[in-house]
């Protein structure tokens, strides 16, 4: 079987009389996790949208780290219970949006967002009541993570 010199450029063989399939290469997992980090983007600040009305590039690029996070938290842990990926799920994105807060609105005052009104908040960065959210939203997520695996990792024809 053929190798590529080059890891990160796709392979194409041909399978003894059935349809040329391309190897995973690491150029197949990087375009894999961009087109994750991409959806997890749009969903996010459309979910943002909708919920307040705008949005801040900041939160799309958190957005699209944490779908990337629970895709690969979905593929290594798929067998557990729905309840504890969405708890690890929430735990994540609580982190995320923890440490983006403190960048964004601590260090640099851009004031995308503030929970100091919010009961039990830390900071004015997180507090329990999105963290609740956060585990309602990795149902959808975990599902839409399922359907991207399924659309990267089709089985070609025989």
């Amino acid at each position: 079987m053929y190798e590529s010199p080059f890891p990160i450029i796709p392979v194409f063989r041909y399978n003894a009389g059935k349809r040329f399939s391309m190897k995973k290469t690491a150029f197949y997992s990087i375009s894999e996790s961009l087109a994750v980090f991409g959806t997890g983007a749009l969903s996010y600040t459309g979910i943002e949208m909708l919920w307040r009305g705008f949005s801040h590039w900041t939160m799309g690029i958190t957005g699209g780290f944490c779908l990337v996070c629970l895709y690969r938290l979905q593929k290594k842990y798929a067998a557990k219970p729905l309840f504890l990926r969405c708890a690890a799920g929430s735990a994540i994105i609580t982190g995320a949006e923890f440490t983006v807060g403190c960048i964004v609105n601590r260090l640099l005052h851009w004031h995308v967002w503030d929970y100091s009104a919010r009961p039990l908040n830390l900071l004015g960065q997180i507090c329990p009541l999105f963290s609740v959210l956060w585990f309602l939203l990795c149902i959808p997520a975990f599902s839409l993570c399922r359907l991207l695996h399924r659309m990267f990792h089709l089985k070609p024809d025989t």
